[in-house]
């Protein structure tokens, strides 16, 4: 089992657009492998590879105990109606702030082995799908945050 340590905010791979898969080899399957054992565990949603330092456009997630992944996502269909929860960041340990995100989700890619795949989801998944795809993008969370949210998450970030 595999667990990779997570870059936190303020690594450069964070911030860099991650590159398309070109290669179904096994060298992906040794990645999907790690994002997805790093994902196992309590309080984990998903993960991006960026966020163990790979800058390729994968991603891991573990949504209401359904582990998974895909490769080369794009979201194809977003909601009208939104949630306005909580989120956090596994790159931004201990910070949470109210995110607006669309209820639902859907993402198009493929899986390890390049067949394609549809995700869908509501509540958490679509937020997980968002989420993710955001650091694929180079974006984290924070990015998300306008207003009163915004200014306190900045304010904690700087007293750390």
């Amino acid at each position: 089992m595999t667990i990779r340590p997570i870059r936190e905010l303020g690594d450069p791979v964070l911030r860099t657009p991650a590159d398309p898969v070109r290669a179904f080899d096994r060298d992906l399957a040794a990645l999907v492998r790690d994002l997805e054992e790093t994902v196992d565990h309590p309080g984990r949603a998903g993960l991006a590879a960026p966020q163990i330092g790979v800058g390729l456009r994968v991603f891991s997630y573990n949504v209401d105990g359904e582990i998974g992944h895909m490769v080369n996502p794009v979201i194809t269909e977003l909601s009208e109606e939104i949630q306005d929860d909580d989120e956090g960041c596994l790159s931004v340990p201990g910070l949470y702030a109210p995110t607006v995100r669309s209820m639902h989700a859907v993402a198009e890619g493929f899986d390890v082995n390049g067949r394609p795949l549809r995700l869908e989801g509501s509540g958490l998944m679509a937020r997980c799908l968002q989420h993710e795809v955001d650091h694929l993008d180079g974006r984290v969370f924070l990015d998300r945050l306008t207003g009163e949210p915004r200014r306190a998450a900045l304010r904690a970030l700087r007293l750390r």
